[in-house]
């Protein structure tokens, strides 16, 4: 940006060191060498004299966060997809412009969802930890032992049917699976017969049906808690849960309470009601082998984290030389 002063660019976490040089060279970037999440003291001072933040899913940007931004501040450059950790409506009454980095996660999270549906049923975590027990070595293969289920055949019902939703679907129909799906808009019927895809405009009808429930869409006011003890008492005992979305979007106390009492078989989960804190009642399960947890994988790819960085810069960039950019958020579209 030749004969103009370089914006103020303020990155509140360590990207990886090609994104940020690349910042650098374009903005005046203050970046977050440590890594640690900023403080609520911290993200305030930052908003007040940066002309553009990017921020990522450990920052909560709420109407208060935003109380503290600067006359300069014009631009939230999300580091990621969801956009649950902003108030885009507060943002945008600030005269304030959102922007997030869709498309880039699809195939890892779907890569990371079939990675789950397979490895609840099959047990492939109590497996793993067999062999690293000291005190219980293995002994050896037998006919009955640590016997997990089959998942071909089984009805596999996806929440959410966007770009992950359809990615999750195509990788699932590899493996046998029956695709159904639950969706706030039903798919054009080209893709439902791609992916030989049964559409239930009935969440709750569709649950009760299912062997496998794979949640895949955002975390939104209209979906917190969509999977609410409620609904999670519609599943059959013989269910597993997948969730590479948002805690937020399952009832995890009630989730809890059904696997404890076996009224669920299980669940992977890689997101978490109250992240980073993890119920210590999921704990115990995954020792029992009940659940798999992962700490928010799901888009953990070197690949994934670059293009992510490279969306936030056509972000800025675009947005810089006066121009409206290419994934800029409205509150319509949550």
């Amino acid at each position: 940006m030749p004969n103009r002063k370089k914006p103020v660019v303020v990155v509140t976490r360590k990207l990886p060191d090609s994104v940020e040089t690349r910042m650098r060279e374009l903005f005046d970037t203050r970046l977050n060498v440590e890594d640690k999440p900023m403080s609520n003291t911290e993200l305030a001072e930052a908003m007040g004299y940066a002309d553009v933040l990017v921020p990522t899913v450990t920052d909560r940007i709420d109407a208060h966060a935003l109380g503290h931004a600067g006359e300069r501040l014009k631009l939230l450059a999300n580091f990621g997809n969801g956009v649950d950790n902003i108030d885009v409506g507060a943002a945008l009454q600030r005269g304030i412009t959102v922007t997030n980095t869709p498309g880039v996660l699809t195939e890892d999270t779907a890569d990371m969802t079939m990675a789950l549906i397979l490895a609840v049923p099959r047990r492939l975590a109590e497996g793993a930890a067999v062999m690293t027990e000291e005190d219980k070595p293995w002994t050896g293969w037998t006919p009955t032992w640590m016997l997990g289920h089959r998942i071909s055949g089984k009805r596999l019902g996806i929440i959410g049917m966007g770009r992950i939703g359809q990615a999750v679907a195509r990788r699932a129909r590899a493996f046998g699976l029956q695709v159904h799906y639950h969706n706030r808009r039903r798919v054009p019927p080209k893709i439902e017969e791609a992916l030989e895809a049964t559409y239930w405009e009935s969440l709750d009808q569709m649950l009760v049906r299912m062997d496998i429930i794979s949640v895949n869409c955002p975390h939104t006011p209209a979906t917190y808690h969509l999977l609410s003890a409620r609904r999670l008492k519609l599943l059959q005992p013989e269910t597993y849960i997948v969730n590479t979305a948002r805690g937020e979007v399952i009832d995890e106390n009630a989730l809890v309470r059904m696997i404890e009492s076996g009224e669920l078989a299980g669940a992977g989960l890689d997101v978490f009601e109250h992240e980073p804190e993890v119920n210590p009642k999921l704990t115990r399960l995954a020792r029992a082998g009940k659940v798999v947890l992962l700490p928010h994988l799901a888009s953990a790819t070197i690949e994934g984290r670059v293009d992510m960085g490279t969306k936030v810069i056509i972000n800025i960039q675009t947005f810089m030389d006066g121009h409206r950019p290419p994934d800029r958020v409205l509150p319509a579209q949550l």
